[in-house]
């Protein structure tokens, strides 16, 4: 029992910073909570299931694609919506939770609800750990997350645009006097985010069903872990990660699996109430408030 906590609860971390890395870099660096991000996961599912299902592409060139269509839409989501309410919290909330209502809500109207609707396992069969079984998709689940949050912390401090993302979630206004342009790097986030959640669409959703429901289940995961965290900071979205995964196993294992939401939910109000900035967040300011 406390072999299986383990490995599948560290399975389970993985997938939530996975799912919450996209998320949290964008708000890191435009300071833009994109409440459409459910909803673009969703989208890469559905995007590449009709690629290879409708349009017969090879698997490795639809999951290319899907992620090059949806980070292509999130660019468009900040050029069109974002960029004409940027800096009014309220309005950047309800424009983007209604843009992804309604891309969820379009994709049940069509009619994309049943069993049919899942991508295929990179590869097939399972190992012995210990004693305990583990399934190949999974193994790939922990291999690119690990890499993902490895690459992603070089990409940041190594590279010319990475460097500028930085630059522009420290201090906008002197990243603006060095020539840096603060809505164009804004635009490039928020397209990686969304291309982020393509990717942990389609390395994750090959366990289960694509379901237009997984989309508000994903921002829900995916809100907790940068707030338990610490909006804007990826060492505190891999920390939170681990935290609920291993508490969403436990409470599942000994409580049932309908548990697994209600601790995201649960953690986010704990934290709210504690520690309102994150266990490695630097928005100081809202504690004072609160």
């Amino acid at each position: 029992m406390l072999e299986v906590t383990i490995i599948y609860g560290f399975v389970n971390s993985v997938i939530l910073a996975l799912v919450a890395l996209g998320f949290g870099l964008t708000f890191g660096i435009s300071g833009v909570s994109n409440f459409a991000y459910g909803a673009l996961y969703v989208l890469a599912g559905y995007v590449v299931w009709i690629f290879i299902n409708k349009l017969h592409i090879p698997f490795v060139v639809a999951a290319c694609l899907g992620v090059v269509l949806t980070a292509f839409l999130g660019a468009v989501l900040y050029r069109f919506v974002l960029l004409r309410v940027r800096g009014l919290v309220l309005s950047e909330v309800i424009a983007t939770f209604g843009v992804g209502l309604a891309i969820l809500e379009l994709f049940r109207c069509l009619g994309f609800t049943g069993f049919e609707y899942t991508l295929p396992v990179f590869t097939d069969g399972s190992i012995l750990i210990g004693n305990t079984y583990i399934d190949h998709q999974r193994l790939w689940i922990v291999g690119i997350g690990v890499t993902l949050a490895v690459g992603l912390y070089f990409f940041t401090h190594h590279t010319k645009l990475g460097l500028a993302f930085r630059g522009i979630a420290q201090d906008e206004r002197t990243a603006l006097s060095l020539g840096i342009n603060s809505d164009k790097i804004a635009e490039i986030s928020v397209a990686f985010g969304a291309g982020l959640a393509a990717l942990a669409a389609i390395v994750i959703l090959p366990r289960g069903l694509i379901s237009v429901n997984e989309g508000y289940d994903v921002l829900i995961n995916a809100m907790a872990v940068c707030i338990i965290g610490g909006l804007g900071s990826t060492v505190g979205v891999v920390a939170a990660a681990f935290v609920i995964g291993y508490a969403q196993i436990i409470s599942e294992a000994l409580v049932g699996p309908h548990w697994k939401m209600i601790v995201s939910l649960i953690a986010i109000l704990v934290i709210l109430v504690v520690k309102p900035s994150g266990l490695f967040g630097k928005q100081k300011e809202l504690e004072e408030r609160i």
